[in-house]
């Protein structure tokens, strides 16, 4: 016995359901920061600066967030503008460039930052760069540390 062709509304049907389970895979990835951002330009003070190259690990949070593991001792959340980070896993380089006359990063506008990932660079605005605190680094889940 043969079997009825695939009409169109079944194969759009089939597509739909598709794309309705990976929007909900991704909804899944919510924060893992016990904390909101911060206001958007919030920078760091004098003492807390980084420089670039002292970058050693990073984790994706969600698609805003960034976490970064400076010299191996400090953990920096950064969040960028839009979802620059949607589709990024956590072993795709980050790309940072040390911006003309500028070696620390104390405000977003220092940081230059991009995510390499199926071959090519996306840039992302950087809206803000906080220190976290030990307290706050210890309530991150082990699989969100940098």
């Amino acid at each position: 016995m043969r079997t009825p062709p695939k009409t169109l509304a079944t194969v759009a049907a089939v597509a739909l359901s598709a794309a309705a389970l990976a929007t909900a895979a991704w909804g899944a990835r919510t924060s893992a920061l016990p904390t909101p951002p911060p206001p958007p330009g919030t920078g760091l003070p004098s003492g807390q600066c980084i420089r670039s190259h002292d970058i050693r690990n990073h984790v994706i949070a969600d698609d805003r967030t960034l976490l970064l593991s400076v010299n191996g001792r400090d953990t920096y959340r950064v969040t960028v503008d839009g979802n620059c980070l949607a589709g990024a896993w956590d072993t795709d380089p980050i790309v940072t460039r040390e911006p003309p006359g500028a070696s620390i990063i104390c405000k977003p506008i220092d940081m230059d930052l991009g995510i390499h990932r199926n071959g090519f660079t996306s840039r992302c605005i950087v809206d803000s760069i906080v220190k976290l605190t030990p307290q706050e680094v210890a309530a991150l889940p082990k699989k969100k540390r940098p």
